[in-house]
Parts: C-alpha cells; structure tokens; sequence
C-alpha cells in the first residue's frame, strides 16, 4: 500500500515563520484556554495552511504542536454618515500544544 501523500503547504511556500504569524490573540477567552487545555490563538496570514501555521510556531517557540484549527473570519461592517465600509477579512489559528510546553506572552 502506498505512502498517504502529505497536505501540500500554502500555495505561497516563500511565507517565512515571521509572515505566517501576524500576532497572537490575547482575549480573555484566548487566555482561558490557554490555561485550561494548552491552546493559544493567532492572527496568521490569509494565505497561510495548516501545515504553514505548525511550521512557524515550532520554529518561532520551540515547542511541538499536536493540532491546529483554523477559522476564516469576515470583516464587520462600518457606517460612517451615509457610507458603509467593512473591515478586512482575517484567519485566525488555534494551535494546541502538547503538554509539557508552554507559550508565554507577558
């Protein structure tokens, strides 16, 4: 039986660690769970895949990622007088780490 062929990454594979993380997402709910089940949250780069995201915290943190779950979010809408606008539309990333690593922000 052959090899199962690996997820290619994103169709951009020049993305160093540094362009895949925009920055983390430090909320209230964010920190909850980063308590509670070892799972930090990131603002990543649209382009970016799964296997991009895994890639980058590894080699950003020193740590080993166990799962990523990503989200595409929309952009809200804005009205300012008569016109409407929306903010841009943005990837989140929700990496959860194996047990004996940490990620400190502060």
């Amino acid at each position: 039986m052959p090899k199962p062929i690996p997820p290619p990454p994103s169709q951009n594979p020049r993305l160093s660690a540094h362009q895949v993380i925009l920055r983390p997402l430090v909320t209230e709910k964010g920190v909850h769970k980063a308590n509670r089940q070892n799972a930090y949250a990131f603002v990543v780069a649209t382009e970016a895949a799964k296997l991009d995201v895994r890639l980058a915290i590894e080699e950003l943190f020193n740590v080993k990622v166990t799962k990523v779950a990503i989200q595409n979010r929309k952009g809200k809408i804005r009205r300012s007088r008569m016109r409407r606008t929306s903010t841009r539309n943005w990837k989140k990333a929700i990496v959860t780490l194996r047990p004996e690593f940490k990620i400190s922000f502060f």
